[in-house]
């Protein structure tokens, strides 16, 4: 019996696809394994260092001072105060209002590396208890933040979820760039309408009732609001040799009683209307 004999193409063609199943069977594979499904909306994850590529907000003082009004808080009893930078940087005069019509006279520390200033009056109130260097580490995207104040000159709370780091690229007088946190707002005083002028000075306060930054700025319109990092807010204490009181304690704080807090602390004079006198 005679087989048909096959085209010599053929032949070539499973000689051809048997050497490239053998290169390929031996070829070595090395591919690494599909990375993790992302955090929903990064909850949870560490914060991580500052860095120089974080994103950019750009901000514009006056260069010279007008009268205005912020937020100081009380970091130790014989009267001694924290504050934001812009509030109080040039000021001829600078008072704690310890009552309508009254203020406290202050002497200024203003911070150079960043936006915070202390103020050391005649008499105090009870201080705010400050997080330590070694907790500020653990600080955690989605992380909850209350800051009292008094935001357009009357008293009022925000309360925000923690987003990132940026840097703050401040134009004008005191001009510089310094690493910030960066927060959505997710919560006022229902009564509180607009922007949160003011409120500059006001302390971040975490769940523990612990100071974690310095509230200095905002972006209405994306409904940001910007802090000092603990870092700074440490550093400029050191600087102004006034460390963090080791008695302070702070009430535990959550959406359901920030407002009742933020009032007992802006009764005691714990959290204060600074106001700048050009």
């Amino acid at each position: 019996m005679n087989f048909p004999r096959l085209p010599d193409w053929s032949i070539y063609g499973a000689v051809v696809l048997a050497l490239v199943i053998a290169s390929v069977g031996r070829r070595e594979k090395a591919d690494a394994p599909a990375p993790p499904p992302p955090v929903p909306g990064e909850e949870g994850v560490p914060l991580g260092p500052a860095s120089p590529f974080d994103p950019a907000v750009v901000v514009e003082m006056q260069d010279r001072p007008q009268p205005s009004s912020g937020t100081a808080f009380s970091i130790a009893d014989r009267g001694v105060w924290i504050t934001a930078r812009h509030v109080v940087e040039g000021c001829g005069q600078v008072a704690i209002v310890v009552a309508e019509g009254r203020g406290v006279a202050t002497r200024v520390s203003v911070d150079t590396q960043g936006d915070a200033a202390v103020l050391i009056s005649d008499g105090g109130a009870p201080a705010m208890p400050v997080v330590s260097a070694g907790d500020a580490q653990k600080l955690r995207r989605g992380d909850r933040a209350f800051h009292p104040g008094f935001p357009q000159g009357q008293a009022g709370e925000v309360t925000s979820r923690l987003l990132g780091r940026e840097n703050l690229v401040v134009r004008g007088r005191g001009a510089r760039t310094e690493a910030v946190l960066v927060w959505a707002e997710v919560g006022r005083t229902n009564t509180l309408k607009g922007p949160l002028s003011g409120l500059s000075g006001a302390p971040a306060l975490d769940s523990a009732g612990r100071v974690i930054g310095v509230t200095v700025a905002e972006a209405p319109r994306r409904g940001r609001i910007y802090t000092t990092t603990p870092e700074t807010l440490l550093g400029a204490m050191v600087a102004a040799g006034q460390p963090a009181s080791r008695s302070a304690t702070g009430e535990p704080v959550n959406t359901e009683n920030y407002g009742r807090v933020a009032d007992a602390l802006r009764r005691d004079l714990r959290v204060a209307q600074v106001v700048c006198l050009a």
